[in-house]
């Protein structure tokens, strides 16, 4: 294992209210946690809660490819932070913070030994992103629909 740490962010046009639920909820999670198009998230659970696990299915569409991706929580601060610990020892932790009339989510982990860290970071990033294009689409939606 490494001790190198890996940074990404995003700025949000969503209220943080409704980035948290869509990072901890998971009914959104399987909407967004995908680094492109040909991949797919079928199943999602969340014991939001220090000692809690976290659990998300990755699939390729095409059937090729896919693995769990799992977790213990180990800080829940709602809507400011979030700490886990993966299942191979690496952790990483995502901030939410409130900026003019949106959200920057930003996650700090460990990098992996397997993978290059520009893969890496890409790969996060990219994840990262369609959670904004996700929150963006579904806030957009919710405001249209009157709000919920």
């Amino acid at each position: 294992m490494t001790n190198q740490k890996i940074t990404i962010a995003t700025t949000i046009a969503a209220p943080i209210e409704r980035v948290w639920e869509a990072y901890t909820t998971p009914g959104d999670i399987t909407q967004w946690n995908f680094a492109s198009d040909d991949w797919c998230c079928p199943s999602a659970e969340a014991d939001l809660k220090v000692g809690g696990g976290y659990k998300a299915r990755m699939e390729a569409k095409d059937g090729s490819f896919g693995f769990d991706f799992e977790a213990v929580y180990e800080e829940v601060e709602p809507y400011k932070a979030i700490a886990f610990a993966m299942s191979d020892g690496r952790k990483a932790r995502t901030t939410f913070e409130a900026v003019g009339n949106g959200t920057k989510v930003t996650t700090i982990f460990d990098a992996e030994t397997q993978n290059s860290i520009d893969m890496q970071r890409d790969g996060w990033q990219a994840i990262l992103h369609n959670f904004g294009r996700y929150v963006e689409s579904s806030a957009g939606h919710e405001q249209a629909q009157g709000g919920r």
